[in-house]
């Protein structure tokens, strides 16, 4: 006897109806997923980790070629593992980076489910969890940790000239000088990609144009330490208030070569013309803001000032660092500081490509929870969303200055998992108490005693 169905079509139902139950999905696999799946699995916490490509696929196929860690390698990692075969004080390439991730993931066996996509993520109704769609099929969980990180899509701004002439990437996209066709070439954005991007392509030979903002400009080491040490002792990473003003404001420093301060007016002097923020584009010609000598001016106050607290720190400590007062010497203002451009006609001035460093946006439109403000931002505590069972990692001072750094990602991914394994423990004393007082309601007898709070291990 058969039910009528072909068995093709009998696949397919059976396809669609796969369900999978686990108690903490983790969306991404790049240095947030890990750290979770790490501490959850030192927990006991039941978890997958879903990836749509693979393990730090971001750190492969999102950055350019020549692309180093902005940290050096004993800062830029987690605890528990040291990068193999890179110099503590040196830094790390993308792919050693991608490549620890891989390693670090196989220590704990971390249960990674790569090549799936999360599509569509609903909180149920009228029982616990969510129900997440996938590529590979429907799953149910009790919670969902978001650990997509920042960069999630890549943002031109409205203002990019519609012009077939020009060859146009986001710096996402940008991978060596080699790329892009003959001509002189517009870098917008003068963060650590921006500055990176701009110093390689004039070293290649290119005429540069980098458009340079607002930036916060430290040094790469003073007085033999790295300026990532100094930001640690002088409690900046663990600063919790982004201060007013700075939430546009980029950082610009290099791991490039060996490490390097980065100095706008040295790399005047090496080639690179300096302009001030891009304004707008009329046809062949871009136009500027008359603010170059201010941003100049405000990364240099920024960097005298990390000079003044590390020096303060040094005596106030009793340290015995080496001086090094050729470090607050500042070069000369190049021509195009003190006569600058503030119109540029991009035909004549042989510019056949914009690289555009203007940073990300995050894209939640699979997240179809209440776990946003009106502006469509995550509403979070330390990444404990304000709809219950959701979380997010990887972002921005989700907790501190250095939460979406590798190191500060895992400690905000075991904030999140001790919260998970308090609520765990509340349910399964739920569990427990109604599995009890079930079968009693039925035989008549009494209600059964119910712990207080304080009688629970909670910790």
């Amino acid at each position: 006897m058969t039910d009528g169905i072909k068995p093709p079509l009998r696949r397919t139902l059976h396809m669609a109806v796969k369900t999978t139950s686990i108690d903490t999905l983790v969306v991404g696999a790049g240095q947030a997923g890990i750290a979770m799946s790490e501490h959850l699995s030192n927990i006991g916490v039941p978890h997958l980790v879903l990836e749509r490509a693979r393990i730090a696929e971001r750190w492969r196929t999102g950055r350019w070629d020549s692309l180093v860690a902005n940290g050096p390698a004993w800062h830029d990692r987690f605890p528990n593992r040291e990068f193999p075969e890179v110099d503590p004080d040196g830094f790390a390439s993308k792919e050693q980076v991608a490549d620890y991730f891989v390693e670090y993931a196989k220590q704990f066996n971390a249960p990674i489910r790569t090549g799936v996509e999360v599509k569509k993520v609903v909180r149920n109704v009228g029982h616990q969890g969510f129900t997440v769609e996938t590529s590979d099929g429907t799953f149910e969980a009790s919670r969902v940790v978001v650990a997509t990180g920042p960069f999630q899509r890549p943002v031109i701004p409205a203002i990019a000239p519609k012009s077939e002439r020009l060859t146009q990437i986001h710096s996402a996209d940008y991978r060596n000088p080699q790329q892009l066709p003959e001509g002189n070439v517009v870098v917008v954005g003068a963060g650590s990609s921006g500055v990176q991007i701009a110093d390689e392509l004039q070293r290649a030979g290119r005429r540069v144009y980098l458009s340079v903002g607002p930036h916060d400009r430290p040094p790469r080491a003073y007085r033999g330490r790295d300026f990532c040490w100094w930001l640690g002792v002088l409690g900046e990473w663990d600063a919790e208030v982004m201060r007013p003003g700075k939430e546009h404001v980029t950082i610009a420093v290099s791991g490039a070569r060996g490490g390097h301060t980065v100095d706008f007016r040295r790399l005047a002097h090496q080639g690179v013309t300096l302009v001030g923020l891009t304004k707008s584009f009329d046809g062949t010609v871009v136009t500027f803001n008359a603010d170059l000598a201010d941003n100049i001016a405000r990364g240099d106050e920024n960097y005298l000032s990390l000079l003044d607290a590390a020096d303060a720190y040094a005596v106030r400590n009793g340290l015995a660092l080496p001086e090094e007062p050729e470090a607050r010497i500042i070069p000369p203002d190049p021509a195009c500081l003190i006569d600058p451009i503030f119109e540029l006609d991009l035909v004549e001035a042989g510019v056949t490509s914009i690289i555009w460093a203007t940073g990300y946006a995050v894209d939640f439109g699979w997240l179809q929870v209440d776990a946003f403000d009106e502006k469509g931002k995550p509403k979070h505590q330390r990444g404990v969303s304000k709809e219950p069972g959701i979380y997010f990692l990887g972002l921005p001072w989700l907790s501190r200055r250095g939460s979406a750094f590798i190191w500060g990602v895992w400690h905000d991914a075991k904030h999140i998992a001790d919260h998970i394994a308090t609520q765990r423990k509340y349910l399964a004393y739920y569990d427990a108490a109604h599995s009890h007082a079930q079968p009693q309601r039925e035989t008549g007898a009494t209600e059964p005693k119910v712990r207080k709070v304080s009688e629970m291990n909670l910790s």
